[in-house]
C-alpha cells in the first residue's frame, strides 16, 4: 500500500472516529438539556397549581373548571383518588396521553417513560386534606416535538459528517499528493539513477513546499552532490593513480629490454639497468604503500583513539630522525606534558609526513612548536627551505599534486603524502595550515582539540 493511501485512509479513520463521538455527545448532551428544560417546565407548573387554594385544601376536586386554565395540548394533568379513579382531567390533553391507565401514589414521584416509541416525562404530587393524603396531582408531558427536533438534528449532523468525510477524503487525498510528491520525484530521480548510471539531483524549482521536505530534498541533492564530487575524486584518482604507475612501469620495461638485447655482453649497461630498475620498483612500493594507506583512511574505523602525551611522541620522532638524516631539530613545547584524544600511531605518521618534506627541501634546522592554549594542541613544523608560491599551496593537499614535478621525482615523492596527512587532520576533527614564502621557508601549524 502506498504512503498516500495509508495516510489517507489513517486520516479518514479517526475523523470518523472522532465525529461519531462528537455527534454522540452533541445528541445526548441536547438531549439531556431539553429534557432537564422540559422537566423544569412541568415542575414550575405543578409548584403553580399548588399554590391555587381549591387545589391545596382539597375542596372542589372534581370541578370541571378547576384545570381548565392548566390545560395544554401536550400535556395532561389530572387527578387521581386513591382507589385510581380519576377525579379530574384537563380538556385537550394529547390522545397518547389518555391511554396511559390511572395509578394513584401516595408519594411524590418523577421521570420518564416511553409509549409507543414517544417519550413522556411526569410528575406525581400527593394533595392533602387534614394532614391526610386525599388524591394525587399527575401531570404529564409528551415529547413528540422535541424529538421531532432531534430527529432534525440527527440528519444536520449525519450530513455535516457526510459533507466534512468527503471533503476530508478530497482534502487529503490532494495534501498527500502535495507531501508525497518529492519523495515520489525523489524515487523516480533514483530510479533514472539506477537506469542511466548517472548522478542527478531534484529539481526545487519554485515549488513552496514545507521545511521539513524542502529539507529532505536539500539533504537528498547534498548526498547526490557528495556522491559525485567522490565518484570525481574516485576517477581522477585513478587516473592519476595509472599515469603515476605508467611512468615507473614503463622505465622498468625498457631497461628489462635493454638487459635483454646488450646487458649479457656490456657491463655498463646491465649496471645502469639494473640500478634504475632497482629505483624505480621502490618508486612503486612507495606509490603502492601510499595508495593502499588512502585507501585505508577512508574507512570510518580507521582511527584508534587514546589519551598520549603528544611532547613524548615529538621527542621520540625528532630524535630518532636527527639520527637518521643527520639533520638538527628543535622541539620547543610549553608544557613537559600535553595530553590529548587521538589516534597516537597516525599523529604520528602526519608528523613524519611533514617532517620528511622539510627535511627535502630546507638545509637549516627545522623548529618544532607545542603549546596548549583554551584546550587546543597546538603543533607548528618550521623550515626554512625554499618554500611554497602562494598560488600553489591552495592545491597542496590534493592527491597526486606536485609543486614542482621533477623536483618531487628527484627527491622520491609521489604527490601522497599531504593527502594522507590531511586526511588524518579531517579524521580528528583537526586544522592544518599553510603559511610559506619562497625562499623564505614553510610553516605548518596542525590544532587539535584536547578532548580530555
Amino acid at each position: 500500500m502506498t504512503l498516500r493511501k495509508r495516510f489517507t485512509l489513517f486520516t479518514i479513520f479517526w475523523l470518523i472516529l472522532i465525529l461519531i463521538f462528537f455527534n454522540i455527545f452533541v445528541y445526548f448532551y441536547v438531549i439531556k438539556i431539553t429534557t432537564e428544560s422540559e422537566e423544569e417546565v412541568i415542575s414550575t407548573k405543578v409548584n403553580i397549581m399548588l399554590e391555587n387554594p381549591r387545589i391545596q385544601s382539597g375542596r372542589a376536586l372534581s370541578s370541571p373548571e378547576l384545570l381548565e386554565e392548566y390545560s395544554n395540548i401536550n400535556e395532561m394533568v389530572r387527578i387521581i383518588a386513591p382507589n385510581n379513579r380519576v377525579l379530574n382531567i384537563g380538556m385537550g390533553s394529547h390522545p397518547a396521553l389518555l391511554e396511559i391507565p390511572a395509578e394513584f401514589k401516595p408519594y411524590h414521584d418523577s421521570g420518564m417513560i416511553t409509549r409507543g416509541g414517544e417519550r413522556i416525562i411526569f410528575m406525581q404530587v400527593p394533595l392533602f386534606e387534614n394532614g391526610k393524603v386525599i388524591a394525587m396531582l399527575e401531570v404529564m408531558r409528551i415529547l413528540d416535538e422535541l424529538d421531532d427536533y432531534l430527529q432534525v438534528l440527527v440528519a444536520a449532523l449525519s450530513v455535516t459528517s457526510g459533507g466534512a468525510i468527503l471533503f476530508a477524503i478530497f482534502g487529503t487525498y490532494w495534501f498527500t499528493s502535495r507531501l508525497t510528491a518529492p519523495i515520489q520525484q525523489m524515487v523516480n530521480t533514483m530510479r533514472e539513477i539506477d537506469r542511466s548510471g548517472k548522478l542527478r539531483q531534484i529539481d526545487m524549482g519554485n515549488r513552496e513546499e514545507s521545511a521539513e521536505l524542502q529539507q529532505l530534498v536539500r539533504a537528498f541533492n547534498q548526498m547526490i552532490e557528495r556522491l559525485d564530487r567522490t565518484f570525481a575524486r574516485q576517477k581522477q584518482f585513478v587516473a592519476d593513480a595509472s599515469h603515476e604507475l605508467k611512468t615507473p612501469l614503463t622505465v622498468i620495461s625498457s631497461y628489462a629490454g635493454m638487459l635483454k638485447r646488450w646487458g649479457r655482453d656490456d657491463e655498463s649497461v646491465r649496471d645502469e639497468a639494473v640500478e634504475a630498475i632497482a629505483k624505480e620498483a621502490t618508486r612503486l612500493q612507495v606509490l603502492t604503500k601510499s595508495m593502499l594507506t588512502l585507501a585505508e583512511a577512508e574507512q570510518e574505523d580507521w582511527l584508534k583513539l587514546e589519551m598520549f602525551d603528544v611532547v613524548q611522541v615529538v621527542d621520540e620522532l625528532a630524535t630518532m630522525l636527527q639520527t637518521t638524516f643527520q639533520r638538527p631539530i628543535r622541539v620547543k613545547a610549553l608544557s613537559r606534558v600535553v595530553r590529548m584524544m587521538g589516534d597516537k600511531d597516525k599523529i604520528r605518521q602526519l608528523l613524519v609526513i611533514l617532517l620528511d618534506n622539510a627535511i627535502k627541501y630546507s638545509k637549516e634546522p627545522i623548529d618544532i612548536s607545542i603549546t596548549l592554549m583554551k584546550n587546543i594542541v597546538k603543533i607548528e613544523v618550521k623550515d626554512k627551505g625554499m618554500g611554497i608560491p602562494e598560488k600553489e599551496i591552495p592545491h597542496l593537499f590534493e592527491r597526486f599534486y606536485r609543486v614542482d614535478g621533477a623536483r618531487s621525482r628527484s627527491t622520491g615523492g609521489v604527490g601522497l603524502g599531504l593527502s594522507i596527512a590531511k586526511r588524518i587532520v579531517d579524521l580528528h576533527e583537526g586544522k592544518i595550515d599553510v603559511f610559506s614564502l619562497p625562499e623564505l621557508g614553510t610553516t605548518i601549524t596542525l590544532q587539535f582539540k584536547q578532548r580530555k
